[in-house]
């Protein structure tokens, strides 16, 4: 190996070490239970820290893989001339801190990446007036934070960078690690300071105030990041209160999935949003494209996420009626549930629609008069019964995979922090003429997670043997028209909630009326006028698209309820055009002009 490329993979090496945790796997065992403990050696003190017993393995493969790298670190150094060995750093550090050369190349690979929204908040912050806080970027994993930060240290002015610093954090880290890096940083003229998965030390939600407090106060611009985002929500409720600036990545709209990936159309977003991803086209395949994968993701960054924030806060005193299901080691199964069983319903929902609805029958007859290969679908499919044997399946599904009894109480909890961590927003349900009934839709922010567990869903079912009867025509016809109303459903549900953030000023809701419905009202209580909208997956324009958005009763109702109508409009993947006196407007469009506020 040649002496750039030997000098190149020892700094891999160290780098990849000082993310790997130290110590040993420690087992005692009292009242003949064994319990675990990752025990450390520092300065001559043995320090030992318990260990779930689900965590374990993990544990055991992290400490063995940085053995084997410190190995093979040594063996590269003995290969080094003695002129040409690394020099020691300047400053001793007790976490892994990158500064100087290594922050140079760090924020190298992002200078092609454009920018999100939220990046300007951050820019402010680090390069505004001081402001004695401290700024929090939280969100779910591959939400984009580290290249937020990694943006701002590549936009730093040399002068700015030579004053800049990226700590990196490890679970074995504690406060006291970081307040002694943080006090040699300060010491030599260190000013912009970011902090990585933050929320890693065990001591982070109690003692997070040091940030604010101390070096913040002093003149420090702090930026903390983190996966945990309940416990930054802990934090800010509790330690730094209006000491800090919060900044959350989880939700990513359609026009920014579109303008800083240029990955473009409705349909790719409704498989695959949610997360950043630096694979260019290939965006998010390792993701959301399979229930594995789609699986793997919410016990890693939602559920243990919620676990982990529950269990260092107040020293687990806020687990109210989730208690019981965390010490049997099951809470993190219960999250998973509850997200799923929120896919679920929503799937029968669109089974429901799919299988009684006018579009079925426009579909059919469609299908009929289809020049190339005429179907006639009510002959092949009895809607009532397929209808009934999905529907049950989908319940049966739903069953097997319960392990343990969810009450009412863990639901509603689970879900008050999924909402907590925005993967899930709720958007009015109204009715006319009943004006006092009120229901909610839940949408889930992250599109690709929704359709790929309803699609496996789906999938599963297509796989039953009552369903495997029916013949290679019918199956393909009716999965084809299932998955295409679940991304109808999907595409209504992004539209609603995509709208509602960017006009907080408006009412913005679903109408249903004792027969029909409007997708989407946006009202404006102050000048007593509304739109109407159709929101529909199609690119034709057809008549009975828009046949409720000129019924005049409906109208008449709506009218007298909220005010002048002032626009009628549908929604759809065509050409933005004009039918009469509805305006049709491409779905991707109308997307692009909204800007969350």
């Amino acid at each position: 190996m040649e002496q750039t490329e030997l000098l190149k993979r020892i700094e891999e090496l160290e780098r990849e070490i000082a993310l790997l945790p130290r110590g040993s796997v420690a087992v005692k065992r009292i009242n003949n239970k064994e319990y675990y403990y990752h025990r450390i050696n520092e300065n001559g003190k043995r320090r030992e820290t318990y260990v779930d017993f689900d965590q374990v393995d993990e544990l055991r493969t992290q400490i063995e893989k940085r053995k084997a790298l410190e190995k093979e670190l040594k063996e590269l150094k003995r290969q080094l001339p003695k002129t040409a060995k690394p020099k020691k750093a300047e400053l001793q550090f007790s976490t892994y801190v990158r500064v100087g050369e290594q922050l140079d190349s760090m924020a190298a690979t992002v200078a092609k990446y454009k920018k999100r929204d939220c990046y300007a908040l951050l820019h402010d912050y680090v390069f505004g007036e001081q402001q004695d806080k401290v700024f929090i970027l939280y969100g779910l994993r591959r939400t984009g934070k580290t290249t937020l930060i990694r943006q701002i240290i590549l936009n730093m002015k040399p002068e700015e960078r030579q004053k800049a610093a990226f700590i990196q954090i490890k679970s074995t880290d504690t406060l006291s690690d970081v307040n002694a890096d943080l006090k040699t940083l300060e010491e030599h003229g260190y000013q912009y300071i970011f902090v990585d998965e933050v929320t890693l030390m065990e001591d982070f939600i109690e003692g997070a105030a040091l940030f604010s407090d101390i070096y913040a106060g002093s003149g420090m611009k702090l930026v903390l990041s983190g996966t945990d985002s309940l416990g930054f929500i802990f934090t800010k409720h509790e330690q730094l209160y209006d000491r800090c600036i919060m900044l959350h990545t989880t939700f990513i709209p359609y026009r920014e999935f579109e303008q800083v990936l240029g990955i473009q159309g409705i349909d790719n977003y409704i498989r695959y949003g949610g997360t950043m991803s630096i694979s260019g086209v290939n965006y998010n395949e390792s993701t959301f494209t399979t229930k594995q994968s789609t699986d793997e993701y919410i016990d890693s960054a939602i559920a243990r996420n919620i676990q982990h924030s529950l269990k260092y806060y107040q020293d687990g005193g806020h687990f109210r009626n989730l208690y019981d299901l965390y010490k049997k080691g099951e809470l993190t199964s219960a999250i998973n549930r509850v997200v799923e069983d929120i896919n679920h319903r929503f799937t029968k929902e669109v089974l429901t629609r799919t299988f009684s609805s006018h579009d079925l029958s426009l579909s059919a007859r469609n299908l009929l008069h289809d020049r190339e290969n005429p179907v006639d679908l009510y002959q092949s499919l009895d809607k009532e019964s397929v209808t009934a044997t999905l529907k049950s399946m989908l319940d049966i599904l739903n069953k097997e995979e319960q392990e343990t009894e969810i009450e009412e109480t863990h639901a509603a909890q689970i879900k008050e922090y999924l909402t907590l961590l925005d993967l899930l927003m709720e958007v009015e349900l109204r009715y006319l003429p009943h004006v006092n009934r009120h229901d909610s839709i839940t949408v889930i922010t992250q599109p690709g997670l929704r359709y790929a567990q309803a699609t496996a869903l789906i999938n599963s079912m297509l796989l039953d043997e009552q369903f495997s009867a029916l013949s290679a025509v019918e199956r393909k016809r009716i999965s084809e028209r299932i998955l295409s109303e679940i991304q109808g459903r999907m595409m209504e549900d992004i539209v609603l909630l995509e709208t509602k953030l960017a006009k907080p000023d408006k009412e913005v809701f679903q109408l249903q009326f004792a027969v029909g419905e409007f997708d989407m009202v946006v009202a404006d209580a102050e000048t007593l006028t509304c739109k109407i909208y159709e929101i529909k997956h199609s690119k034709e324009v057809v008549p009975s698209q828009y046949r409720h958005l000129t019924d005049e009763e409906k109208c008449a109702q709506t009218e007298h309820r909220y005010g002048t109508i002032t626009a009628r409009t549908v929604i759809y993947r065509g050409k933005t055009t004009a039918s009469a006196n509805v305006k049709y407007v491409n779905v991707e469009e109308y997307l692009n002009l909204l800007r969350a506020k």
